[in-house]
């Protein structure tokens, strides 16, 4: 199969062989140029941002993306403008991961969209299916997130450190915890130290 018709595959939602040969090709095809990547920022030869660019389905503009990132497929990758992505991310992209713009990571944040079979004869068979992961735009992440398959982050939401996104949360709202829920919404006052703090303000 080639690409466009594996997308549709596993992007239907539907239970596929995860050891498929034309999946595994497009696997390393990825491994290796994450490695490539990753390589560049730690031997000292700056960011190359156009490796990932080749290998994403849209890559935005000004993107800063941390070393020892990995991703499964590359294909399935949407990232908008001005995102930070720290070290250490971790995107199983078996189905559509939508980032959008001016998005912010901490480290060690995993994107998973992959789910193996809960029937055990076809979780041994390597039966996998998947749902979309979305991420609105100006939304920030703390360290060690988790978001699990078929869940989206409204805009400019917060999730705290160390949180595995079960369910979807919306926007505008501070959210944490195992499983993550939402704290409370984000308030105007949340944004007065802004206003008082001489770097913030426009000279």
């Amino acid at each position: 199969m080639n690409k466009e018709q594996l997308k549709t595959l596993i992007n239907s939602g539907k239970t596929y062989d995860d050891a498929d040969l034309d999946l595994s090709e497009y696997r390393d095809h990825a491994l290796f140029e994450s490695r490539r990547y990753n390589q560049k920022i730690n031997n000292n030869e700056g960011y190359h941002p156009e490796i990932l660019e080749n290998l994403f389905e849209h890559l935005g503009k000004n993107p800063y993306i941390e070393s020892n990132f990995r991703c499964e497929f590359g294909f399935n990758i949407r990232i908008g403008d001005n995102v930070l992505i720290n070290h250490d991310m971790i995107i199983l992209d078996c189905n559509q991961v939508t980032i959008g713009n001016n998005v912010y990571f901490g480290p060690r944040c995993g994107l998973f969209a992959a789910n193996h079979s809960e029937d055990p004869s076809l979780r041994t068979a390597g039966g996998v299916y998947s749902k979309p992961i979305t991420v609105g735009n100006q939304v920030w992440l703390g360290a060690n997130v988790s978001l699990l398959p078929g869940v989206s982050i409204g805009d400019n939401s917060i999730i705290g450190a160390g949180s595995v996104v079960t369910k979807d949360i919306p926007e505008n709202v501070i959210a944490a915890g195992n499983p993550c829920q939402v704290i409370r919404p984000i308030r105007t006052e949340d944004q007065e130290w802004i206003k008082k703090d001489k770097l913030f303000i426009s000279k």
